[in-house]
C-alpha cells in the first residue's frame, strides 16, 4: 500500500511502508503498537517471554494479561524466539523497560540484517552512563538507523482505538530531507497512522527523548502534591515550570526548545501529571497521602520509570550544571530521605525568578522560616 504524501513544494510523493515490522515486548504498549501497526492490514510479529500471552494473542486475537479491552487484529502474530520476530523484519520497534533496553538491543542486533531501522519505545536515562534511550541502542546496534516513538499515550486507550497522537523522531541525513518520504521516520509514521492513530515527524530526537524521560518525574512531583491535598493551581505550577527543566536539559544536549511543547513534551507532561492511570502520578499520590513506598500499589513491585529516573536525570542535570529544582525535590524525597513537606516547602520558597530566562535575574523569598515551617506542615 501506498500512501500519498506532498514534498515542500507541494509534490505529491509515494510513501512506502514498512511491510514486515517486528514489535519486541509483549507488555501493553507494544501490544498496542503492534495492533496499530497490523490495524493496517499489516503483518506484525510481536516477540515476549510470557508463553500464554503469546498462546493469547495467537489462538484468541487477545493479551488478557495487559490490555484485555479490545481484541487485537488477527494479523498481529506472537513469537517467542527473538530470530523468529527480527531475522527479516524491515523495521523493528523495542517496546521494553527502560532498563532492558542494552540487553534487548545487543539480542535484537543478533538476527537484524544491516541497515534496519530501529525505534526505541521506551523513556529515560541510563543511570550508569546518562545516555539517553537511542544512544544505548546505537552503541549496542552499530550501522542501524536509530529513532524513537514517544508522546501523550495510554496503552490501554489506544487499544480501545481512541484518537491518539504520538511523535515518530529519527535523524535526518541529507538524503532524507531532499527525499523525506523515503526516510525512516516519515516511513513508520505512516505505518502506524489509521483512522484513529495519528504520528508526527520530527529529526529532533534530543528533545522527543528528554520529554519523554524528565516528565514521568515531573508526574511524580505533581502526584505527590495532589495527594498531600493540594489541587490544580499548584499541579499547573509544577507542570508549566516542569517544562523550563525540560527545556533547559533538552537545549544543553543539543535538542531544540520548541520540540518541548509538542506531543512528545508538553502533551506527554500533561497526560501524565493528571491521570492516575500514569504509574508515576499513582505513586506520586500514594507517597503524599503518607503511605510507605513499601505499601504502595498494596505492597506490588510495580515499576515506576520516573523513580529511577529521577537520580539519572539529575545526575545528568549536575554534570552541565542545570537547575532542576522539582526534579532534585523527587530526587531528595525518594533517595535521600528528604521529608515530603519539608523538601517542597523549601521548593517554593526558593529565590524568586524571572519569566523569561533572559531577564536573569534572582531575589531573596520573602518568606520567613516560620512561613516555611507552616507550609511543611500542611504539605505533611
Amino acid at each position: 500500500m501506498q500512501h500519498q504524501s506532498f514534498d515542500a513544494g507541494g509534490v505529491p510523493s509515494a510513501v512506502q511502508p514498512f511491510k514486515r515490522p517486528a514489535v519486541i515486548g509483549i507488555g501493553s504498549w507494544g501490544t498496542a503498537l503492534g495492533a496499530t501497526l497490523a490495524d493496517n492490514g499489516t503483518s506484525v510479529r510481536i516477540w515476549g517471554r510470557k508463553a500464554e500471552a503469546i498462546q493469547d494473542i495467537n489462538a484468541n486475537n487477545r493479551n488478557e494479561a495487559y490490555v484485555a479491552e479490545a481484541p487485537l487484529p488477527p494479523s498481529l502474530h506472537a513469537v517467542h524466539k527473538m530470530a523468529d520476530a527480527v531475522r527479516d523484519a524491515d523495521v523493528v520497534l523495542i517496546v521494553v523497560p527502560s532498563s532492558a533496553i542494552r540487553s534487548v538491543s545487543r539480542q535484537v542486533g543478533e538476527y537484524l540484517a544491516p541497515g534496519t531501522p530501529v525505534a526505541i519505545c521506551a523513556k529515560g536515562i541510563e543511570a550508569e552512563t546518562g545516555l539517553l534511550m537511542t544512544q544505548i541502542s546505537e552503541e549496542e546496534l552499530p550501522g542501524h538507523p536509530i529513532g524513537c516513538v514517544s508522546g501523550p499515550t495510554f496503552a490501554r486507550e489506544t487499544i480501545l482505538r481512541h484518537p491518539t497522537a504520538a511523535t515518530v523522531a529519527f535523524p535526518f541525513s541529507p538524503l532524507d530531507r531532499i527525499s523525506p518520504e523515503k526516510s525512516p521516520a516519515v516511513r513508520l509514521a505512516v505505518s502506524l497512522t489509521t483512522e484513529h492513530f495519528r504520528a508526527y515527524v520530527s529529526d529532533d530526537l534530543v528533545g522527543v527523548e528528554i520529554g519523554g524521560a524528565v516528565k514521568n518525574v515531573i508526574a511524580l512531583a505533581c502526584g505527590m502534591m495532589t495527594g498531600a491535598g493540594f489541587s490544580d493551581n499548584t499541579r499547573a505550577a509544577l507542570i508549566t515550570r516542569g517544562l523550563d527543566e525540560m527545556k533547559l536539559l533538552s537545549a544543553a544536549l543539543g535538542g531544540r526548545r520548541e520540540t518541548l511543547t509538542g506531543l512528545s513534551g508538553l502533551g506527554d507532561l500533561t497526560l501524565t501529571c493528571n491521570s492516575t492511570t500514569s504509574r508515576n502520578m499513582s505513586l506520586g499520590l500514594q507517597l503524599g497521602a503518607g503511605t510507605p513506598r513499601a505499601e504502595c500499589f498494596e505492597g506490588r513491585p510495580v515499576v515506576v520509570e520516573g523513580e529511577a529516573n529521577a537520580v539519572s536525570i539529575t545526575d545528568l542535570a549536575r554534570k552541565l550544571s542545570i537547575s532542576m529544582p522539582i526534579c532534585e525535590t523527587v530526587r531528595a524525597i525518594l533517595h535521600e530521605g528528604a521529608d515530603l513537606g519539608q523538601a517542597f516547602a523549601a521548593l517554593w520558597a526558593r529565590p524568586l525568578e524571572a519569566e523569561p530566562m533572559a531577564m536573569e535575574f534572582a531575589i531573596a523569598h520573602p518568606a520567613t522560616d516560620k512561613d516555611i515551617a507552616t507550609l511543611a506542615e500542611r504539605i505533611s
